[in-house]
């Protein structure tokens, strides 16, 4: 039964692909579900799957509570990444998910589980210098607001919710669990020996002047660093066909 549930609420495949022999796991940002990344679907060939992880709190999760902190929210998304293993798979995280996807394949190494074949890492400084304001983007103390706005801007909130006092409530509410769990996290000391693809905007202002060199500092084995147009959520356009970007695949 638990198995059963994971697969119908936590793990989510848009555009079912059976013959695949590949999938592109994704990870959620700060606030977010997987709505922002099903469209990728479309931009994938017939080998890999679109998968995608759902965090308690949120869409078929609803019922369940957030996670409290940055260790419980790992749990889960390691329980469910490697549910999602059946096959070669690129582990992919943006923002606080790239933090959350460094975390879950360094876990998984050190069990000796079935690592990704790469960790794609997105709008994210590297995690071994720990959470500085430069991350907390948006923060707990910004008013609901300059919350609104930030959710606007990467397209989180839909019609249907923005007309609701209720849902907007909800939304607020999962948005600052989400920030506290970010804050939760310190640094872990880890080190990863899986091929490592960075993504940044050229006009993201979270993201550190050095932070090549310190992703490159986290990485025993291949790590490339590619900055892209826009800013932390790259251009429309970018974000839109964000796979084709991602040539490990």
């Amino acid at each position: 039964m638990a198995a059963q549930r994971i697969q119908d609420t936590t793990v989510i495949r848009p555009s079912p692909r059976p013959a695949a022999t590949r999938s592109l796991v994704c990870l959620g940002f700060c606030g977010g579900g997987t709505g922002a990344y099903r469209p990728w679907a479309a931009h994938l060939d017939d080998r890999t799957e679109l998968t995608l992880i759902c965090y308690p709190g949120r869409e078929g999760r609803f019922a369940e509570a957030p996670a409290r902190s940055w260790e419980e929210l790992a749990d889960d998304a390691t329980a469910a990444v490697l549910s999602a293993a059946g096959r070669p798979y690129v582990l992919f995280g943006h923002s606080m998910g790239g933090w959350m996807a460094f975390e879950v394949a360094t876990r998984i190494e050190r069990s000796g589980g079935p690592v990704p074949e790469a960790l794609v890492v997105s709008s994210c400084n590297a995690p071994d210098r720990g959470l500085t304001e430069r991350d907390r983007f948006p923060s707990f103390g910004d008013t609901d607001e300059a919350l609104l706005s930030w959710m606007r801007t990467i397209g989180l909130l839909p019609d249907h919710v923005r007309s609701d006092p209720d849902l907007m409530d909800m939304a607020y509410e999962l948005m600052r669990a989400d920030i506290r769990v970010r804050d939760s996290y310190t640094a872990p000391g880890a080190r990863t020996r899986i091929p490592v693809r960075v993504l940044y905007g050229r006009d993201d202002e979270v993201i550190e002047p050095g932070v090549a060199g310190q992703w490159a500092g986290v990485c025993d084995g291949p790590c490339r660093v590619d900055a892209l147009p826009g800013g932390h959520f790259y251009t429309p356009d970018v974000w839109r066909a964000l796979p084709a970007h991602i040539d490990v695949l």
